[in-house]
Formats: C-alpha cells, sequence, structure tokens
C-alpha cells in the first residue's frame, strides 16, 4: 500500500485552533492538545452565551417597565402589556423602556392613550 503523506494539512488545521486560543493562559494557547480542548469549550459557551443574551435583554427590558409603570398610575407591567396589546399598539418592550428612559413625557402620553 502506498504511504500518503498529509501534506500541511494537519499543520493548518493546528494552527487554525491554536489562532483560536490566542489569548487564553499558559499552556490553554501553547499545547494543541489541552488549546483544541479549551477551544470545543469556548466555542460551546459562545454559543450557549448568545442565546443567554437575548433572555437577559428581554429580562432588563421588562424590569425598566415595571420600574416606570409603577411610577404612574397604570400599575404593574403586566396590567401595562395587557392594556397595550388591547389597545392593538404593536411596539416591541425593548422600544417601550428605551422610550420610557430617554422620554418619559411621551411614555406618559402613551400611558394615558391605553387607559381611554
Amino acid at each position: 500500500m502506498v504511504r500518503i503523506k498529509r501534506g500541511n494539512v494537519a499543520r493548518k488545521r493546528r494552527k487554525k485552533i491554536l489562532a483560536l486560543a490566542k489569548g487564553f493562559r499558559g499552556t490553554h494557547s501553547k499545547l494543541f492538545r489541552v488549546a483544541n480542548a479549551q477551544v470545543i469549550k469556548a466555542l460551546k459557551y459562545s454559543y450557549v452565551g448568545r442565546k443567554q443574551k437575548k433572555r437577559q435583554f428581554r429580562k432588563l427590558w421588562i424590569t425598566r417597565l415595571n420600574a416606570a409603570t409603577r411610577q404612574t398610575t397604570v400599575g404593574t407591567y403586566s396590567t401595562f402589556i395587557h392594556k397595550v396589546k388591547n389597545a392593538k399598539i404593536q411596539i416591541n418592550r425593548k422600544m417601550l423602556s428605551q422610550l420610557a428612559i430617554v422620554d418619559p413625557l411621551s411614555f406618559e402620553k402613551l400611558q394615558e392613550v391605553i387607559k381611554i
């Protein structure tokens, strides 16, 4: 059987992993086997992190809206959102929380519209 030389394929693969591990501490960025394990772990965490980021921001917007609505006569966040849905106002929580922070006057006007 003829011997097959891999050429630079293996070196390219290793260099790619070590490039991804750049900035890791100690042998985690120097030795291939350790770096490979750490890169796989880091990629797994980054995938999970991208999903968690969406949850955390939504949680933040809801907390901000709850605080803003409790300062007025509307009451709690849940009643506010219920009234927004019933008034057929299609604006997401991110925009509502931005409105409450940046422009409180227009947020109050929105609450007046909802009450009617």
